[in-house]
């Protein structure tokens, strides 16, 4: 097993030419009083807009203004806290570690059930792709616990990708109205069907990479 310090960091995202240059600006330019522990907490604010956004949609669909920058609010903070610690040289590997990634659970909890108590997608088939999300993050922890290796993009997607999909989903529901097509369990949701391949892909991806990694594992182990 290898110590966190060791741990490979693998994020070969689609926005990655865009956004690291913009996180480095960010993080010099920051003032002395924005520490990567107020990052966190900008980015768990974040996440709690999303989820008072999607939850009140049925109240208002303007509302998914507020989503729209809760997402823009939690990347901020999410993404910028880790590069600020680098950049100030005063990274605290496993404090760093621990509460990102248990943050990043807790956020995304929020982000999906809010999701899922909206009028745009039902509960459960939210439940679908929160499962799915927490199932590729077992497998990231556990990896990285393995073998050092933290990868948080598969198929050059990532946080910031999923990120950018949810704002322009949100769009989408913003100015249409909820479409549904027949089928023969009765009428289903076409965002219903979105995101039920998003938590299918998950699934899968989930099951592919861990069958992939035991086999790779299972011969390093010989």
């Amino acid at each position: 097993m290898k110590d966190v310090k060791e741990h490979e960091r693998v994020n070969d995202i689609l926005l990655g030419q865009f956004e690291r240059p913009l996180l480095q600006w960010l993080a010099g330019s920051m003032p002395k009083w924005v520490t990567p522990d107020v990052l966190t907490a900008i980015g768990i604010a974040g996440a709690v807009m999303i989820f008072a956004g999607y939850s009140l949609t049925g109240v208002s669909r303007g509302f998914l203004w507020l989503v729209n920058f809760g997402l823009v609010v939690n990347w901020f903070g999410d993404s910028l806290d880790g590069t600020l610690a680098r950049y100030r040289r005063i990274e605290r590997p496993r404090y760093g570690f621990f509460v990102d990634h248990t943050v990043d659970a807790f956020s995304e909890f929020l982000i999906v059930i809010g999701l899922g108590l909206s009028k745009y997608v039902t509960f459960e088939v939210a439940a679908m792709a929160l499962i799915g999300y927490l199932m590729m993050s077992v497998l990231v922890y556990v990896r990285t616990y393995v073998d050092g290796i933290f990868q948080i993009s598969y198929g050059r997607f990532g946080p910031t990708e999923v990120r950018v999909i949810l704002l322009l989903m949100n769009l989408v529901f913003f100015f249409s109205e909820p479409t549904a097509i027949d089928s023969w369990f009765g009428p289903i949701w076409i965002n219903d069907i979105l995101v039920g391949l998003v938590a299918a892909v998950l699934i899968l991806l989930f099951l592919s990479q861990t069958i992939s990694t035991a086999v790779a594992l299972s011969k390093q182990d010989e």
